[in-house]
């Protein structure tokens, strides 16, 4: 066998003799057609002349001409393309090194590191492999008895060695053989296995949702004494009306603070059993008066609200709640419901859920879906929204309809609140509180329900500094708690299938195991095999299992298929953040135990309806609810006197400051970060491609490729919300 050929017209598979056929109407009145087929220019033409010659030079010399012109007018535009994407990442860095220059020099991570080294470790191989094709020594059938691993290889003979850099190479080629490709394709196997189950669990889940949906398999509201039946809205206004305490735990939100007290003062129930807590951590002054006035505009309005600040603000969100249940009067309350301040509950929200504890004393916890307002606004967004629903639609449902529990998901979610006290209370040990109260819930006996039908507007993060902030806070807590827990899990009395539930399906496979194979697979081993032939990864490890999986995590948001290749990648993208929150959450490793306050956006907030009070007090307001529509409260200029009262608590000074605030910002010259990791992993992945075309491999050069492409996107920050 040959070396494969690096040109392009060689990797179509092709016969070269064949080749577009190409059709021009001619002007002259003697010829109608030239047609050329092929790279040898058979010219044919069709004369209305009976005597007409069959050929004409000019004609001929006119349509090589217009060939020549579009492929100067290909290699200009992708020449163009080029040089401006270069221009791009040049601005990039540039731009990344200012916005660096004001942070304080840390140790590089470890990953970081390993990322690096294996770089040009692939640079050095891929300059020595690419000598070797071009000395013909690859790629060859033997006549040789060599192992079966090396069946397509040709080692030069004695007399074809001539210096030590052929001499370094036969060296390599038996170090490859004999020592490097087995361990690798050891791990190969082992990561091909992890996939495996992985994929089996992913498809049991999908099953266990089409089964719910074929028999309706949904948590129903018993009926009440006065014969209402399972309807939600008629259980709810029944008799049952339990004492219910709604907490809104906040830090620094200033795009959504109003919004999300406005749609909770909004929720149908009995103002004599609701009382809503306003658990505002912020540490600047100016949005606690902001805060502070809201609730007492709504307090004024009759409702049961009361804001709480901490002094000493210990335990980032778990903290927080803690404090607020250790209030004196919250034993008066049998139900706690929590949202987050991006959160929108419909008024319904009470009525739809807390009725399910009715003649229920085991169930603990009743979680609502989220759905997001913003879910179209980018690229990241949408990708995010497809992970999201299917985290809700079906791992959530399946997990809550046959098991009777998932993770609390930390807001849209009611609890029982002697469920709460049972378990221990909010504890600060980790960065997942949500996760860690549902795990010892779980072992108390306490059951959960998912709804799938209630629903609660909130944002998805728009940047990816803030979802990859999120999302390593989302893969380094469970990690903790897994560490801490596991003794507990162990020592509980629960059922030793609930138990091997716990360590093995919810803590080992879906949050440890996954980033690992995802990573080590796609990101580390992929790129070796090339470098290394013998150890070899399967096409449909590569291609048909991960497309099936992706096109699976895509059903519950139908809309999105066409995104299912943009998804994969990205996914694969994102495995290098999740495995680096996995390992230091799992060793307690740097910021293992840090909790950064997603960013909103304030898409739903009513801010600039805020900001616009003090510059048009006879202005008509409004207030945006969760169903995307608008509310007109009557706020007529007979109550701007009310109004301006509240605002003057807290000073025109403070919306004032605020609007100044929001100037400053959009003045400040702000810009898009670089990830490091991200871009060494693509100079990675696209140098694995470019050894990939000297074995001939299309599918995984494809694959790097565009993996590689992915991987550039990302670290350059070209996906999600872009600044100027």
């Amino acid at each position: 066998m040959s070396p494969p050929s690096l040109f392009f017209s060689d990797w179509s598979g092709r016969d070269n003799q064949k080749g577009t056929p190409v059709v021009v109407k001619m002007e002259n009145q003697n010829y109608s057609l030239v047609q050329i087929d092929g790279p040898e220019v058979a010219v044919t033409l069709k004369s209305m002349d009976k005597g007409a010659k069959g050929k004409n030079a000019k004609q001929f010399t006119w349509v090589l001409l217009l060939r020549a012109h579009r492929a100067v007018g290909c290699v200009a535009w992708l020449a163009s393309g080029f040089w401006g994407v270069l221009g791009a990442i040049k601005k990039r860095f540039a731009h990344s090194k200012a916005c660096d220059e004001s942070e304080k020099p840390g140790k590089r991570s470890l990953l970081y590191k390993f990322i690096k080294a294996f770089l040009a470790f692939a640079l050095i191989f891929l300059a020595f492999e690419m000598f070797a094709h071009w000395k013909g020594w690859q790629l060859q059938q033997p006549e040789l008895h060599l192992p079966e691993n090396m069946a397509n290889f040709h080692l030069p003979e004695t007399e074809e060695i001539k210096g030590w850099l052929e001499k370094a190479y036969i060296f390599w080629l038996s170090v490859r053989v004999d020592y490097v490709a087995y361990p690798i394709q050891l791990l190969s196997n082992f990561c091909v296995i992890l996939f495996l189950i992985q994929s089996v669990d992913r498809l049991i889940l999908c099953l266990g949702c089409f089964w719910i949906k074929v028999r309706n398999l949904k948590p129903r509201i018993k009926e009440d004494v006065s014969g209402s039946g399972g309807d939600l809205e008629s259980a709810g206004s029944g008799s049952y009306h339990p004492m219910v305490l709604v907490q809104i735990p906040m830090c620094n939100e200033k795009e959504v603070y109003e919004q999300s007290i406005s749609t909770v003062c909004q929720l149908d129930w009995p103002k004599d059993r609701l009382l809503i807590q306003v658990l505002d951590d912020s540490d600047d002054e100016m949005i606690r008066n902001l805060i502070s006035a809201e609730v007492d505009k709504w307090k004024e309005k009759g409702v049961n609200i009361l804001y709480r600040h901490r002094l000493v603000r210990t335990g980032y969100k778990a903290g927080n709640l803690k404090s607020a249940m250790s209030c004196e009067y919250v034993k008066n309350y049998e139900f706690v419901a929590i949202f987050d301040a991006d959160f929108q509950p419909n008024p319904d929200f009470l009525k739809q859920t807390v009725p399910h504890f009715r003649d229920n004393p085991e169930l603990g916890l009743v979680q609502a879906r989220w759905v997001f307002v913003n879910k179209e606004e980018n690229l990241l967004t949408r990708l995010q929204n497809i992970n999201l629903c299917f985290h809700f639609e079906v791992e959530q449902q399946v997990n809550g309809v046959f098991l009777n529990f998932f993770g609390f998901n930390g807001t849209a979610g009611v609890w029982r609140i002697k469920a709460l006290e049972d378990s221990g209370g909010w504890l600060e040990r980790t960065t997942v509180e949500d996760m860690d109260i549902a795990v010892r819930a779980h072992l108390q006996g306490w059951k959960f329900i998912y709804v799938d039908d209630v629903r609660a507007l909130c944002e998805l993060p728009e940047s990816f500094e803030t979802y990859r902030k999120q999302q390593h806070r989302w893969h380094s807590g469970p990690m903790q708690l897994f560490r801490l827990c596991l003794p507990a899990i162990v020592k509980s009395k629960i059922s030793i299938w609930k138990k091997a539930n716990l360590v093995f399906l919810f803590f080992l496979l879906r949050k440890l195991i996954l980033p690992f194979y995802s990573f080590t697979l796609f990101c580390v081993i992929l790129p070796l095999t090339m470098f290394i032939p013998e150890a070899e990864l399967p096409l449909w490890v590569i291609c048909y299992v991960p497309v099936t999986m992706s096109i699976l995590n895509i059903l519950p948001s139908p809309k999105s298929f066409p995104f299912v290749i943009p998804y994969l990648l990205f996914e694969n993208t994102m495995s290098v953040t999740k495995f680096n929150a996995m390992i230091s959450g799992l060793f307690q490793l740097g910021s293992s135990y840090e909790w950064v306050v997603t960013k909103k956006a304030g898409r739903s907030s009513s801010e600039p309806d805020l900001l616009s009070i003090g510059e048009h007090p006879k202005a008509e307001l409004s207030r945006r609810v969760s169903d995307g529509g608008l509310l007109d409260l009557g706020n007529k200029w007979k109550e701007q006197p009310e109004l301006t009262r509240r605002v003057s608590d807290g000073g025109f000074l403070d919306l004032d400051k605020l609007k100044e605030d929001k100037a400053k910002e959009s003045k400040a010259k702000k810009r898009n970060k670089i990830y490091k990791n991200e871009l060494a992993l693509a100079l990675l992945l696209l140098t694995a491609a470019v050894r990939s075309l000297l074995s001939a491999q299309g599918i995984h050069f494809y694959f790097l490729l565009f993996q590689g492409i992915t991987f550039l996107v990302v670290g350059l920050d070209l996906i999600g919300e872009q600044v100027s």
